[in-house]
């Protein structure tokens, strides 16, 4: 297994052990399991291959891997761990019972996934590094689990930025930890097709590639660089049959009649090319562009063609087509356009999108399949059997569920993980690498979301089949970007998709979400901030003063609050004698060392002092000074004694001013 570290399990038998997403109930008992070298893993006939993946997991924790007898065996052993499905136990689909004791551990799923989805929590109660002794203490315990959505699910888009197959593996990996049992695999973009069509070579021979990107920090411009890729049927196939063995479903996207700039280009004849300057194009910037399906027989052949080829690789009871961003400009202008809205009274581009939709869910539904797409393939009246993705807020899911169509909860305002995480101030102060997007999602957004709105009865309530977060990679250039993004606003996604509403708790959250951070440090998983908002004191009860003006809330005492990534932020220019000073809530009793960083690409600007000194005093009259700022920065020695210490601005400048984190140490 790539890529997945092992959970610390707290020892305190007052604590609810770090689990994400929470159980549906966790009983304690008094004892213990010692699991160790001697350990045995018992799967019964359905539950070998997962037994494998697991043995694999203990490897790391036990320094060599047990050995798996099968249940059927019936030969009991001193230490052991079952798995096993048995579907008459009382829980509902991919639910599970989990039992703890000296014995040894006993899981028990509804079915294969249930059985599956307790390993994964045994998997988070153990420690991530290998004990001196060999052997781990597991408390006693009872979970009796179930998810409360089917559809569990994290999108992740390779059109905009192509992710090696390692990569996909190691997501999936997380999704399997999480408890997400759905991987929507967004394959298709105006900039980029990513995935081998044998009918139609062109899509990657032409379509994979773009001349150009968009650097970090200026997203309107270009690098010039040649880039894509795509994958190949082969490795498709591998990666669906890696996350089937991890109980995680892909659906994948082909994304039609609009973000098909790409596929056009590399097959002309399937757009509009009868309309005025005409000259499609893989896509090198980002946004919505007008490049559209033309709605021809032609083009629903090759729909056809290329979903024959997707349904054959992926098993997947849903084929997402899309449906989003469709301009109409195209259509609008073309004569076979208007010449088949006549022919089928359509009355403008929203009906011509309609009957796009319903000859596509015809197609998919001829092979058994069922059609899923973004909340725009209701423009022009919905296919009478499609499931939305509801991303544009709730609106649409809310109107799709009262007309009985199944919906899957996506709404930007609170699952698009592609915005930032902290205020984008903050995340750019680190550098133009950190640049997203646009919008701000802290993870405590994300956890308060209820997928079920408050708008549809109980009944209605019944087509919310689940949720779902995105992670659009526009600004995504490798993979550790998205790792940034995920995690860990994944684990808060995984428990509202799982855990029962009335077992929902934030702060008891946050004190799980410690354990699991742990197994994303222990894999190196590059995750981003659990953002807190910040409070305007210092760290240890010292003031601050300044003559300077205040940008937004980045107030005077986030300079001094210990925490790296809040600063201060002035609103105007500079003058001779500005200043900035801490008085601390103590005199120092030693000789300390004072480091000051100012400016960052939060700003434009930079916003540095240009000419500036660092003084200190040991009475707020007398000052001395001990460093002048060159290129931002300033770093002395403050005396014993020291009370006060100021930044003082020496001439006047037209930029404003960042001050980061003023260490004295």
């Amino acid at each position: 297994m790539m890529g997945l570290a092992l959970g610390m399990m707290a020892v305190c038998r007052a604590e609810t052990p770090p689990l994400v997403p929470l159980p549906v109930e966790l009983n304690e008992s008094e004892g213990a399991f010692e699991l160790g070298p001697e350990t045995v893993i018992r799967p019964d006939r359905t539950m070998r291959a997962e037994a494998e993946i697991l043995a694999g997991e203990l490897t790391r924790v036990l320094g060599a891997k047990p050995k798996i007898v099968p249940a059927e065996l019936r030969i009991l052993h001193p230490s052991q761990i079952e798995v096993i499905v048995n579907p008459d136990i009382d829980q509902p689909a991919e639910g599970y019972a989990l039992r703890i004791s000296p014995k040894g551990v006993r899981i028990v799923g509804k079915d294969a996934a249930g059985a599956w989805n307790g390993t994964r929590t045994l998997v988070q109660m153990l420690p991530v590094e290998k004990p001196e002794s060999g052997k781990v203490e597991l408390r006693s315990l009872e979970i009796l689990d179930h998810p409360r959505f089917g559809w569990r699910g994290m999108h992740l888009d390779v059109g905009r930025h192509f992710f090696p197959v390692e990569d996909i593996k190691k997501f999936i990996d997380w999704l399997a930890f999480h408890k997400i049992n759905t991987f929507h695999w967004h394959l298709s973009e105006d900039q980029g097709w990513r995935i081998e069509i044998k009918k139609y070579p062109k899509l990657t021979e032409v379509g994979a590639w773009r001349d150009s990107s968009p650097p970090y920090g200026n997203r309107n411009s270009d690098d010039g660089v040649r880039y894509g890729g795509f994958y190949t049927q082969e490795q498709v196939k591998d990666i669906v049959a890696y996350a089937k063995a991890r109980h995680v479903t892909i659906v994948p996207e082909i994304d039609m009649p609009g973000h098909m700039a790409a596929a056009i280009a590399a097959y002309p004849e399937f757009g509009n090319d009868d309309i005025p300057g005409y000259a499609p194009k893989v896509e090198t910037r980002w946004g919505v562009h007008p490049y559209v399906l033309a709605p021809t027989e032609t083009v629903f052949q090759f729909v056809d063609d290329v979903f024959t080829e997707i349904c054959a690789l992926f098993p997947s009871e849903y084929i997402h087509m899309g449906g989003d961003e469709a301009p109409k400009v195209q259509w609008e202008k073309s004569s076979r356009v208007k010449e088949l809205m006549k022919r089928e009274g359509l009355k403008n581009g929203h009906d011509v999108q309609s009957y796009f939709v319903k000859r596509v869910e015809k197609i998919l539904e001829a092979k058994g399949r069922k059609l899923i797409g973004w909340d725009e393939i209701r423009e022009g009246g919905l296919s009478p059997k499609a499931t939305v993705m509801s991303w544009r807020g709730e609106a649409g899911g809310i109107a799709s569920a009262k007309e009985g169509h199944d919906v899957v909860m996506a709404s930007n305002s609170h699952l698009y993980f592609d915005y930032y995480q902290e205020p984008a101030a903050q995340a750019l102060a680190k550098g133009v690498e950190y640049e997203a997007i646009a919008g701000f999602l802290p993870i405590s957004k994300v956890y308060g979301y209820d997928p079920v709105p408050a708008a549809l009865s109980e009944t209605e309530a019944k087509h919310i089949l689940g949720v779902q977060g995105q992670l659009w990679a526009e600004y995504f250039k490798d993979y550790k970007k998205v790792e940034y993004h995920a995690f860990p606003r994944m684990a808060a996604l995984a428990e509202i998709a799982w855990t029962p509403l009335e077992r929902k708790d934030y702060q008891g959250f946050l004190a799980r979400l410690e354990g699991v951070m742990k197994h994303y440090e222990a894999a190196g998983v590059n995750h981003g901030p659990v953002y807190r908002e910040p409070k305007r004191e210092t760290k240890d009860g010292s003031t601050v003063s300044t003559s300077l003006g205040i940008y937004q809330q980045f107030w005077p005492e986030l300079a001094y609050d210990g925490r790296d990534e809040t600063f201060f932020w002035a609103d105007r220019e500079l003058k001779t004698d500005d200043h900035f000073t801490i008085r601390l809530a103590k005199p120092l009793e030693n000789d300390a060392t004072v480091t000051v960083q100012t400016g960052g690409p939060a700003s434009r600007n930079g916003d540095r002092l240009e000419n500036g000194v660092l003084e200190v005093s040991t009475d707020g009259s007398e000052w001395t000074k001990v460093a002048d700022f060159s290129g931002g920065k300033a770093a002395a020695t403050a005396p014993a004694g020291t009370s006060q210490v100021r930044i003082r601005v020496t001439k006047p400048q037209t930029n404003w001013l960042i001050l980061h984190e003023i260490r004295i140490e």
